[in-house]
């Protein structure tokens, strides 16, 4: 089993571990047996962290594929494995961030998640996620009264962190101006051609972790391309070392000092996605990959509605920070 490296991230008591490597959960379509046995698998192969939401209907087959690893004596306590999970957007309001993470709790069978993340900054005014999302459905979050619904989570011990998906700097500046506890976490697209490199050096300077989501480009998907897989720069560089260019690519993200997620119901493609911590890219590798043209980020909720509004446009222009 490969051991993969961890850092740690501000919590309720102080300082929490979180592995660098996760089990992507989102937007899986094969049903929760499938899924509770890819959690399964992915225990087995080495993977301790799982980031799921609300959103991804995901929730319940990961806690009966935690609790099936249990009862085969994979762990030893619910404790070994890291649980993110996050708050929809039709939630986004004060009073309903409470609810909604005991929702989430009861789908999952657990006590408590380690990391609870705004899933993104707006409000959706639907009871159900619906596509398209007509423009009139979208509106401002009040970032503040949110927030204090996610720090009442954290000090009522349902989840041991708190943090934010899809902010740019700007919006985390906003929370921190009145934060009692800061965004642990900011989880955003990042991949060699969307480096994110002005958010990640922001998101340092004040003591946030990214989480990488889509390091591959999402191929497959809805949102997703194959730009990154196709890329010749990393393909070049993959045939030179004998990698994959997955593991190029994921090697140059655990470079840059980052955790990320990754998604993949292919045992061996599962393990392959472990096989980055026993060689490194050369500096004349990592300049190849730096000069790799940058590409606008894949918006996915931009992507579901119908034309853009004010707030989503705003949320554009925030994003498109690099």
């Amino acid at each position: 089993m490969e051991s993969i490296p961890e850092t740690t991230i501000s919590s309720s008591n102080g300082r929490r571990r979180i592995p660098l490597i996760g089990m992507g959960m989102a937007m899986l379509v094969e049903g929760s047996d499938k899924v509770k046995a890819t959690v399964v698998e992915a225990i087995k192969v080495g993977y301790r962290h799982f980031d799921t939401a609300a959103l991804y209907g995901t929730e319940k087959a990961l806690g009966e594929g935690i609790t099936e690893a249990l009862r085969q004596g994979l762990i030893n306590s619910r404790a070994e494995i890291f649980v993110t999970t996050k708050l929809w957007c039709n939630s986004a309001e004060g009073h309903l961030v409470l609810p909604a993470i005991k929702q989430s709790l009861q789908n999952l069978g657990l006590d408590y998640v380690d990391l609870y993340l705004i899933h993104w900054p707006l409000k959706l005014n639907q009871e159900e996620f619906k596509l398209p999302i007509p423009k009139e459905c979208i509106a401002a979050i009040n970032i503040k009264d949110v927030w204090e619904g996610m720090e009442k989570c954290q000090n009522l011990g349902l989840t041991k962190s708190i943090g934010v998906s899809n902010f740019a700097p700007r919006k985390i500046e906003e929370i921190l101006s009145f934060a009692k506890i800061p965004p642990a976490v900011n989880q955003v697209e990042m991949n060699p051609l969307w480096q994110q490199k002005k958010l990640n050096e922001f998101c340092k300077k004040n003591d946030i972790l990214i989480t990488a989501y889509s390091p591959l480009g999402a191929s497959g998907t809805k949102w997703g391309h194959n730009r990154v897989m196709e890329c010749e720069v990393l393909q070049d560089i993959a045939k030179s070392k004998g990698k994959t260019v997955a593991q190029i690519s994921l090697r140059w993200i655990y470079e840059q000092g980052v955790s990320f997620v990754v998604k993949s119901f292919n045992t061996e493609r599962m393990k392959q996605n472990l096989e980055i911590f026993d060689w490194s890219l050369t500096e004349e590798e990592l300049n190849k990959i730096s000069q790799i043209p940058q590409r606008k980020h894949v918006y996915l909720i931009g992507s579901f509605v119908t034309e853009p509004n004010d707030v989503m446009a705003e949320i554009d222009a925030d994003l498109s920070f690099q």
